[in-house]
């Protein structure tokens, strides 16, 4: 059973950890999709490896043995986006481990141009400004279902549910693209401290 305080850990670490190839692969995917440290990497590559396993078990049984866990397993995939309709047992083998990073809920509000970068869409759910239809979801890898990608929006208690400005700045026909911040002292006076640089991130850690 183990001990209560001390939950058994969720993934398995690489084989052989100190490969570069593997190395390199892993640092670019955690910088990509805006992931905090590479347990969470190694934590979706252990879900992803789940149904390889349980895939390749059912074709190793016979036909009439594996109709029903099959079409479980294959609407539950379906389900979540990770395969297509009408997708079969070589779909679930050919899964990569970017086909669990894109269902991310945080790779979904930086594409949904919720959010300016992977790491400030990881923020904006942790601190609580996006909601999944009426639920407020704060685990930004939480995978989201196919009929969630359209109800990812700001949460309505959120302030950027009503000025959407406070992240992506100004418009690009405001006083910031004709007004004095091309020449004189914007470059080192208040414009380039203002909201269109760094104002979205101060807003966004003084909501939590």
């Amino acid at each position: 059973m183990g001990d209560p305080k001390r939950p058994r850990r969720k993934y398995e670490t690489p084989r052989y950890p100190w490969s570069k190839a593997m190395l390199e692969s892993e640092l670019k995917l955690v910088g990509e999709y805006g992931m905090r440290n590479k347990k969470e990497l190694h934590r979706h590559q252990a879900y992803l490896s789940k149904y390889w396993k349980r895939a390749r078990e059912l074709q190793a049984l016979s036909l009439d043995d594996r109709k029903k866990p099959q079409d479980e397993l294959l609407s539950k995939l379906q389900l979540q986006g990770l395969i297509p309709e009408g997708g079969n047992l070589d779909n679930v083998l050919d899964l990569k481990i970017e086909s669990i990073l894109d269902r991310r809920l945080q790779t979904c509000v930086y594409r949904l141009n919720l959010a300016r970068t992977p790491q400030q869409a990881r923020q904006l759910i942790s601190h609580g400004h996006i909601a999944v239809g009426d639920r407020r979801v704060t685990s930004p890898s939480y995978l989201t279902k196919r009929e969630d990608e359209s109800q990812v929006q700001y949460a309505q208690s959120s302030r950027f549910s009503q000025d959407d400005s406070l992240i992506r700045g100004p418009s690009s026909t405001g006083p910031s693209s004709t007004g004095p911040s091309s020449t004189g002292p914007s470059s080192t006076g208040p414009s380039s401290t203002g909201p269109s640089s760094t104002g979205s991130e101060n807003q966004v850690s003084g909501e939590a």
